[in-house]
């Protein structure tokens, strides 16, 4: 390139042959020298090809200089200013007069790149060679300085433009400006040039509208969007393409209500206008109509941006006639095209059925024009009504997305597929993910096949809900899994989680894997709640385990550190809780210093989060000691505490065991304003009970019943557990009453614990009979429930079908394990020789515990005498 330049210099020289001009170049062909070439032999010669020559010099000087402007551009987009700014220099070694147009395509380029620098120093050549500026030269300046941020210098040559040109001139390049204000969020700038237009008395058109309301959208001023839109329909009579700029800011903002009613007043002037929407050179839609700008009068109100004024999105709350008053008027008029809301069913979505049958449309004429109007209209409008679809989804207004898809119906709007997914994620957060199912169905009848994100928030949906296998197969259904897709996937671990499937996580994360999807940190938060233990809750951890453990854990992080994420609380507490759970108690404590070294910013709270749990871990793993260790650090640096943490010192005390320290510890619970619990009572109850008093531990029985506090079966199964442990038959059948006379239903702990009481004495018909009872119990306490699932209970226990019992525990979901055990057990009864009887009220059994109850006398508490036998321990 050096060397073009270099020779291209030289060809602009007097002793350069090859690029003399064209008058030069005659008199050496005709044998003439310069010095005498204007003799009379030739003058008529030379006088006939004058006109000739001078436009093959004006061909000649052209072609070099978008040569020379060419090479320019290329150094730019190569990054090479060094080189564009020696060639621009080489300008000055001319000796012919240079143009505007010599700069034309140099600064159009650097108006599109942006590249401000280069304009400024183009300028000051033109300014040395004295060149004037047009309206183009004007506009490739001032995009390219606004577009980089030179706001100021822009505004300079805005205002010099402004002094030459007259107003509606000008407006297009304020406009530009303006553009270039919203797209770097400069309030400051805007409000200078709202300002310079004041000065000038320059009018507003409908891009400077779109302008100013996308600034308003990027301040989050609302009032400011209310101020345009009055400003704009006191002259205009705003296009459907201005219209949905409204309601695409108005749904910003959560306003569902003033974005209905322009989308109501959008929908009459489609059917009132026959103008067909045209596309630009960009392939953006364009009003046909001409734009022209509405002069500035002294007496109309200013319009302005107040920086001062930021109004937070509503969430959600409609807009009413109060508190957007400023809107056009018009538009909340009831003359204006309105539905009657209608309770969408699945079977409206289905072919052929008109809903104008259903719903009354009075305005008949408006949809005969709208099925001649042209496809861009009708697209502008479908359009408008999914941008506030989609907002009834992130400000949960299923009633608004049910009418707006009636009302495309009525239209004759043809719902696309972004529809659709508006309306199903809209339906899934207010109806349930059942209902947005059938939309599905009903979709894939008609043959829309739908987004991706649509399946991946019914995968979501049914995450949440615990339904696993929908969830999955809804995450296979995606045809191309994104980035945008791992909140699905996150959802479906979670549920892997609570649903304790491991083995269904792994198939997930193989399926992220063959995808190549990238993990984010809540997925690393989940993994470690997931696989961060194996035996658990099942049986204690073993050497194996925790080797195993180890090795999981270790893969997890290793992973975290490739892919640049690091610990947050949430991984770190969810790694805690793993290590605590399997008893690596030394490999929870490092990492408790590890957490409190990496999490410097968390606060307080969540520090003694932390704490709590390893308090915890060590209570299960019975190191009173070194919980005793924490719990005075947590002290001694101020932690707050909370009842949980004081719950677990208080179960503490029972390895050690003293109850005079539970003592100490629930004064010390009061002291800091902490209620206590039945939770607390409970393990208050454990203590006492590890010193077998019994007497105690119905004391406080009485004492939470005294203070309004509701015992619930976990505190009652304590009392149970120990009375079993203890052979206390008397404790067990008084406890076995309290829980009936306080109508709560027992579990499967409180069988097991009073059936095998019986069985250990030798008590067996008791035994059964107890088995029988507490089942009906735990099938419910209300009698007139039982009665109406009698029939199907009865096919169930009595069946001799060979997979009866596979029948039973595949009849109810997992949430109703109690209800599968109290049917087996009665089924067990059965097979024993027992009669089943729906009334166990009238059971022998249970009339002398109620008769015993009804002398108000506190059980026999007998010296504990263990049979051999019982080689079963305390589960406490």
């Amino acid at each position: 390139m050096q060397r073009i330049l270099s020779r291209a210099a030289r060809r602009c020289t007097n002793s350069s042959a090859a690029f003399k001009s064209p008058l030069a170049q005659a008199n050496v062909a005709s044998g003439v020298h310069s010095e005498d070439a204007p003799t009379c032999s030739n003058a008529s010669f030379i006088c006939t090809m004058l006109p000739d020559l001078e436009y093959d010099n004006f061909t000649w000087k052209n072609s070099l200089v978008r040569s020379v402007q060419a090479d320019i551009v290329n150094a730019l987009r190569r990054g090479d200013r060094q080189r564009a700014s020696m060639i621009l220099s080489n300008f000055q070694n001319t000796d012919w007069e240079l143009t505007k147009d010599d700069f034309s395509h140099i600064l159009e380029y650097c108006a599109e790149a942006p590249d401000p620098l280069f304009v400024m120093e183009t300028l000051e050549l033109m300014e040395e060679k004295t060149i004037g500026m047009s309206k183009g030269i004007y506009r490739y300046v001032i995009r390219a300085l606004s577009r980089g941020g030179y706001f100021k210098e822009a505004l300079h040559w805005l205002t010099l433009l402004g002094e030459k040109e007259s107003t509606h001139a000008t407006l297009p390049f304020f406009n530009i400006f303006l553009n270039s204000c919203g797209s770097s969020a400069n309030l400051k700038a805007a409000e200078c040039c709202l300002e310079t237009m004041e000065n000038y008395f320059l009018g507003k058109s409908e891009i400077t509208y779109c302008e100013l309301l996308k600034i308003a959208v990027l301040q989050e001023n609302l009032p400011a969007v209310y101020d345009i839109w009055k400003d704009c329909t006191r002259y205009y009579s705003p296009s459907i393409i201005m219209q949905r700029k409204f309601v695409r800011a108005l749904t910003t903002f959560g306003d569902l209500q003033s974005a209905y009613h322009i989308l109501q007043h959008m929908v009459a002037i489609a059917a009132q206008s026959s103008d067909h929407l045209r596309l630009s050179s960009k392939r953006r839609y364009q009003s046909p109509r001409l734009d022209i700008p509405v002069l500035a009068l002294s007496e109309s109100e200013d319009l302005k941006l107040l920086p001062d004024c930021n109004l937070q999105p509503s969430q959600g709350k409609l807009a009413t006639g109060e508190n957007s008053a400023d809107v056009q008027p018009e538009l909340f008029e009831e003359k204006t095209q309105s539905f009657e809301i209608v309770e969408l069913k699945a079977d409206v979505l289905s072919e052929g059925n008109n809903l104008a049958d259903k719903v009354g449309l009075e305005n008949g004429s408006v949809l005969d024009t709208l099925r001649i109007v042209g496809s861009a209209v009708r697209r502008i409008l479908r359009w408008s009504f999914n941008d506030l679809m989609h907002a009834c989804v992130q400000f949960n207004n299923c009633q608004l997305a049910e009418q707006l898809f009636l009302e495309m119906q009525k239209l004759r709007l043809r719902p696309s597929k972004f529809t659709y997914d508006g309306f199903v994620k809209t339906v899934i957060a207010s109806k349930g993910v059942a209902y947005a199912v059938k939309v599905i169905e009903v979709m894939e009848r008609k043959g829309i096949k739908p987004y991706n994100d649509t399946l991946a928030a019914l995968s979501e949906g049914f995450s949440k809900d615990l339904q696993l296998d929908l969830a999955e197969d809804f995450l296979e259904r995606i045809s191309e899994i994104r980035p945008k897709h791992i909140r699905a996937v996150n959802a479906l671990l979670s549920g892997c989680e609570i649903m304790n499937e491991p083995e269904r996580a792994v198939r997930i994360l193989a399926k992220m894997k063959h995808v190549n999807m990238k993990a984010t940190l809540r997925t690393y938060e989940l993994l470690f709640s997931l696989f961060g233990n194996i035996n658990v809750p099942y049986e204690d951890g073993n050497v194996l385990s925790h080797v195993e453990v180890s090795k999981r854990i270790s893969i997890i992080e290793m992973d975290m550190l490739n892919n640049e994420i690091q610990h947050s609380f949430v991984s770190m507490k969810n790694l805690i809780r793993a290590f605590g759970a399997e008893g690596m108690i030394e490999e929870m404590l490092r990492y408790l210093n590890v957490a409190e070294n990496i999490l410097w910013d968390i606060n307080p709270y969540q520090k003694s989060d932390l704490y709590s749990v390893v308090l915890h871990a060590l209570v299960q793993a019975k190191e009173s000691h070194k919980a005793i260790m924490i719990f005075k650090i947590m002290r001694s640096c101020g932690l707050p505490t909370n009842i949980s943490i004081y719950t677990t010192m208080i179960e503490c005390c029972k390895w050690l065991p003293c109850f005079k320290s539970a003592s100490a510890l629930l004064s010390l619970m009061l002291q800091d304003g902490f209620h206590p619990t039945v939770v607390t009572y409970t393990s208050l109850l454990k203590v006492a009970l590890t010193k077998d008093d019994f007497e105690g531990a119905l004391d406080l029985l009485d004492t939470c019943k005294t203070e309004g506090i509701e015992p619930d079966i976990k505190m009652f199964n304590a009392v149970l557990s120990h009375a079993y442990y203890k052979g206390q038959i008397h404790v067990i059948e008084y406890i076995v009453e309290c829980i009936h006379r306080e109508k709560i239903q027992p579990d499967p702990s409180t069988l097991w614990y009073t059936f095998c009481v019986y069985e250990e004495h030798e008590l067996y018909n008791t035994a059964i009979e107890a088995l029988q009872v507490l089942s009906m119990r735990m099938i419910s306490e209300d009698v007139s429930i039982r009665g109406d699932k009698i029939t199907a209970f009865e096919d169930l226990i009595l069946s001799e079908e060979p997979d009866a019992e596979l029948r039973i525990t595949r009849t109810f979901e997992a949430g109703e394990e109690f209800l599968a055990t109290a049917l087996l057990n009665l089924r067990w009864c059965a097979i024993m020789g027992a009669t089943l009887s729906w009334s166990p009220e009238e059971s022998l059994w249970a009339r002398r515990l109620a008769s015993s109850h009804d002398d108000n006398r506190r059980p026999l508490i007998s010296p504990s005498e263990v049979p051999q036998s019982w080689g079963r321990k305390s589960y406490f």
